[in-house]
C-alpha cells in the first residue's frame, strides 16, 4: 500500500461491541488499508459487564473478564487512548477533541460509546441523566470493575447490601451474592420482581424462589431518599417500609444511552444516537454508531450483546471494502456491500442461578378466563418451585413462562422463536422435564440459536467441537459462544462430551 493515504477510523469507546469490532478491522490494519484510534474514558480495556457481579461477590477474578488483549492490539497497530474523554467532536475539521488538550483526526467517526445507569430521583443522589453520576460513597451501579471492586470490599467485610430494582440484572446480583454466603436484599417498587414480564402467580413463585435461594425480598417500596453518615451509605428511606438499613446500596434502575457527545456535533439522537439501517448517522457517511448507543432504524437500543456483536461484525465488513469519503466531499454513496445488519434481539429473558431456573418470552399476561382468541394454559406446583404458563394462538406459542421446568423452557424457546404449533394435550409438555425421557420435542437444529448473548448457533458450536475445540474456553474463541452470561456452558460441556464421528 506504499504511497497510498490511508483512511484514518477513530472508535469513541472500548466495550465489549467496540472489541468485537477492532478484532474485524485488524485484516484491515495489517494491509495498510487505514489506521485504527480508541479512545475510552475507562483505564481498562474491554471486559465482560455481565460478570461484575461475580467479581463482586468474589466468585471470580476481574482478569476473567477481559475480552480481549489490549498488547495484541497495540502491537497490531491500534491507537489506544485509555483513560482519556472525548470532550468534543468537530465534525466539519474532522477532529475529536479530548480531556487532555490534545485532538485526534479522524475519516470515519465509530460511536460505541454504550449506556449509563439509570439514576432515581432520590433526595441525597445528584440525578444528573447526560452526566456520569456523582454518586456518594457506599452507593454504586456495578457498571464498572470500580463499583465490583467497592461492592467486593463491602460484602468481605460482612455488609449488609440493598440492591435497588426488580430487573434481571438486579436479580442476577443478588442471586451471585447469595450464592457466594452473603445476604442481598433485593428492594424493588412493584408486587413482584420481573414484575414487566411475569404474571402475579409467577412473581410470587419467583419472590419466594428468591428468599428460597437466600436474597431477601421487599416488595412494594416507594423509595424516597438515600441515608448517609460519615462513613458512607447507612440506610434507604421509603414511604411505606420506614428506613431498610444497609453497609451499601446498589442501583440496578435500567440503563440509557450515552448521547449527549453525539448531540453536541449535531448528530440527531432520541432514546439512542439515531442512524439509518446501515448504522450511519449523518449524511455524510463518515460517522456510524452501534451497539448500546445506538438507536438503529427506530429502534430502541436493545441492551444485549448479540446484536451489537452482529452489528460489529457488519460494519468491519464495510470498513474493509468501502473506502471513506474523498476529504473535500460532502457525501458519497453508502453502496452497501451486503444486506443491512440484524440490530434486532430476542425477546427471550431467562434467569439462572442457586437452582432457580426461569424463562419468559412474549406476553403471558393473560389469564385462562379471560375473552379473546388466545388460549391460556397453566399448570402449578409452588411447593416444588415448578410454574408453566403457555399462551398460543391458533396452536402457535405467542409467550410462554416456565420456572423450575429447565427442559420444558429450553422447548418451548425453540418452539417460541420457530412460531411452532403445540400439542393439543398442552399437558404433554410438562413430561419433559422427567429425568427418564429422551425424546425432545422440537429438537435443535444448526441454525437454532445457542448462546443468547453472542448469537452462535447450535452449528456453530457444533462445528467447532468438530474442529477439535475441546473446552468451553476454546470454543468461546472459535464463536464466541458461552463468552457473555455463562448461561450456555452448560449445553456446550454437553456437546463437548458427545463424541466427534470419526
Amino acid at each position: 500500500m506504499s504511497g497510498t493515504i490511508r483512511e484514518r477510523i477513530l472508535v469513541i469507546g472500548f466495550g465489549p461491541v467496540a472489541a468485537s469490532l477492532l478484532e474485524g478491522l485488524l485484516p484491515g490494519l495489517a494491509a495498510g488499508l487505514f489506521t485504527v484510534d480508541v479512545v475510552s474514558a475507562e483505564e481498562h480495556a474491554a471486559y465482560n459487564r455481565v460478570l461484575l457481579a461475580e467479581v463482586a461477590s468474589g466468585a471470580t477474578s476481574a482478569e476473567h473478564l477481559a475480552m480481549i488483549d489490549p498488547l495484541r492490539l497495540v502491537a497490531a497497530g491500534v491507537g489506544l487512548h485509555l483513560g482519556e474523554t472525548v470532550t468534543r467532536v468537530d465534525r466539519s475539521r474532522r477532529r475529536v477533541h479530548l480531556d487532555s488538550g490534545r485532538t485526534l483526526g479522524y475519516d470515519r467517526l465509530v460511536f460505541a460509546t454504550g449506556a449509563r445507569p439509570v439514576v432515581p430521583t432520590l433526595n441525597g443522589l445528584d440525578f444528573a441523566p447526560h452526566a456520569e453520576a456523582n454518586l456518594p460513597s457506599g452507593v454504586m451501579a456495578l457498571r464498572t470493575l470500580e463499583d465490583a471492586a467497592a461492592l467486593n470490599r463491602v460484602l468481605e467485610s460482612g455488609g449488609r447490601v440493598l440492591v435497588l430494582g426488580g430487573g434481571i440484572l438486579g436479580i442476577e446480583a443478588a442471586l451471585a451474592m447469595a450464592e457466594a454466603g452473603h445476604r442481598p436484599v433485593l428492594v424493588h417498587h412493584g408486587p413482584a420482581p420481573l414484575g414487566r414480564a411475569v404474571d402475579t402467580d409467577g412473581g410470587m413463585l419467583l419472590a419466594r424462589s428468591l428468599r428460597s435461594a437466600g436474597v431477601e425480598v421487599v416488595s412494594g417500596v416507594r423509595a424516597t431518599a438515600v441515608r448517609r453518615d460519615f462513613s458512607g451509605f447507612t440506610a434507604l428511606a421509603t414511604e411505606d417500609h420506614g428506613e431498610i438499613a444497609g453497609d451499601a446500596l446498589m442501583l440496578s434502575c435500567g440503563v440509557r444511552a450515552r448521547t449527549e457527545l453525539a448531540a453536541g456535533c449535531g448528530l440527531k439522537v432520541g432514546r439512542g444516537i439515531h442512524t439509518n439501517e446501515y448504522l450511519v448517522a449523518d449524511t455524510e457517511n463518515r460517522v456510524f454508531a452501534l451497539g448500546d448507543c445506538a438507536e438503529v432504524a427506530g429502534a430502541a437500543p436493545a441492551g444485549l450483546l448479540a446484536p451489537g456483536w452482529a452489528q460489529a461484525a457488519w460494519l468491519a465488513d464495510f470498513l474493509l471494502t468501502h473506502r471513506a469519503p474523498a476529504p473535500d466531499a460532502a457525501s458519497a454513496p453508502l453502496d452497501p456491500p451486503t444486506a443491512a445488519p440484524r440490530h434486532g434481539a430476542s425477546n427471550v429473558l431467562m434467569l439462572k442461578g442457586q437452582g432457580l431456573e426461569l424463562v419468559v418470552a412474549g406476553n403471558v399476561m393473560a389469564g385462562p378466563w379471560d375473552e379473546g382468541q388466545a388460549r391460556v394454559s397453566v399448570f402449578a406446583d409452588p411447593k416444588a418451585g415448578r410454574y408453566l404458563k403457555l399462551v398460543t394462538e391458533q396452536d402457535v406459542l405467542t409467550g410462554f413462562l416456565a420456572i423450575g421446568l429447565p427442559r420444558t423452557g429450553a422447548e418451548m424457546v425453540l418452539a417460541f422463536e420457530r412460531g411452532s404449533t403445540l400439542p393439543e394435550d398442552r399437558s404433554s409438555l410438562l413430561r419433559l422435564d422427567d429425568p427418564g425421557l429422551d425424546d425432545s420435542l422440537v429438537a435443535a437444529g444448526a441454525d437454532d440459536q445457542l448462546c443468547r448473548c453472542s448469537g452462535a448457533t447450535h452449528g456453530q458450536v457444533a462445528h467447532a467441537v468438530e474442529e477439535g475445540c475441546s473446552t468451553v474456553a476454546e470454543v468461546g474463541a472459535a464463536c464466541r459462544a458461552g463468552t457473555g452470561c455463562g448461561g450456555c456452558r452448560g449445553k456446550i460441556e454437553a456437546m463437548l462430551r458427545v463424541p466427534v464421528p470419526a
